[in-house]
């Protein structure tokens, strides 16, 4: 049954790609909700935003969009350096945030992002939209049903090449940059996710790069769970692409061939692997518009999160464990001794 109330009114804060491409479409896709401003610093550049996104309102300032009383939520994808500001900025301003991954640059300042958010009584969570797609809670039924057996690993990648741009924002280790922070955190998240469980230690080599402000261009690692059960994983902005994950059982395994990113208006599948070869396939889904009702329907407390705050600080304890680990070439344990 759809809510009857009027729909959450979305400000978004900054012209970032990652929401004129995908979050913006996807809020607007949503049944909940309706984006309703947008702001920049570049006046000129939220105008142009919001007149070909049809949104009726553009900011020149972050400041005036979160001054604006209609709004009822925010969507941050600024760069990784300033999530913490314009979060506890915006839950002052008495604001639920959406906030783009990686959550914080630390788990210290996700902790922060989190008590104030907690202390303004507003919802916040991590944009990581790929758990929101009905996929991952049959994965979930598949392994608790012990179709696959005993979890005995997952291996997890997700690898592109921007190594050719000019400037970004990504090639700068003060504001964020490198590929662990902007897709290492995926498989990671994915893991975690899948297993119900918080990892014990990591250890991550990393190429980083002369030619891109010495940020990791590539990262492989091996983040140790429970159970003797580990996630390897490698991530990349200078490499072909990939978008996978795999998941071994003792009995089978699950291989995703598009296990974060996949388009909304095609059908998306996974293929299991067992006593039979099968491949279950599911309906075109907007993993965005999904993101935002699970959001609104938290926020009008018809449910309770899914995705809590704690969830986004623990997995920035991993990815402190993982750049710690490639930096200094050693295992990093989780609330341990080093090695």
């Amino acid at each position: 049954m759809l809510n009857s109330r009027k729909k959450l009114r979305w400000g978004i804060v900054g012209c970032a790609g990652i929401a004129v491409r995908s979050v913006i479409p996807g809020i607007q896709a949503s049944a909940t909700g309706e984006v309703a401003a947008i702001a920049s610093r570049d006046g000129e550049k939220a105008k142009s935003t919001a007149e070909k996104l049809n949104i009726p309102t553009a900011y020149n300032s972050y400041e005036a969009l979160l001054e604006d009383d209609s709004i009822d939520a925010v969507y941050i994808p600024l760069p990784n350096h300033l999530h913490k500001e314009w979060t506890i900025r915006a839950a002052a301003a008495g604001k639920h945030v959406l906030c783009e991954k990686p959550f914080a640059l630390t788990a210290a300042e996700a902790v922060e992002m989190a008590e104030a958010c907690e202390q303004a009584g507003v919802h916040l969570a991590e944009a990581f939209m790929y758990r929101h797609h009905p996929r991952y809670d049959r994965i979930k039924e598949i392994i608790a049903s012990g179709e696959i057996g005993t979890i005995r690993g997952i291996h997890g990648a997700f690898t592109f090449n921007s190594s050719s741009a000019s400037e970004n924002v990504r090639f700068h280790r003060n504001m964020g940059g490198g590929a662990l922070y902007d897709v290492g955190c995926y498989p990671i998240s994915a893991a975690r996710y899948i297993l119900d469980k918080e990892p014990e230690a990591a250890t991550v080599t990393a190429f980083f790069s002369p030619q891109h402000g010495n940020v990791d261009m590539m990262a492989s690692g091996l983040v140790e769970f429970p159970d003797s059960i580990g996630l390897t994983f490698d991530c990349a902005m200078w490499a072909a692409f990939r978008n996978t994950l795999e998941i071994l059982g003792t009995e089978g395994r699950i291989y995703l061939p598009s296990a974060f990113m996949t388009p909304p208006e095609q059908t998306s599948e996974f293929t299991v692997f067992g006593k039979e070869e099968r491949v279950e396939t599911f309906a075109p889904a907007n993993q965005y518009a999904l993101q935002a009702d699970d959001f609104a329907h938290t926020v009008w407390g018809d449910q309770a999160a899914r995705f809590k705050p704690v969830d986004a600080v623990n997995n920035m304890k991993i990815l402190d464990a993982c750049l710690l680990s490639a930096d200094e070439r050693i295992r990093v344990q989780l609330g341990g001794t080093n090695q």
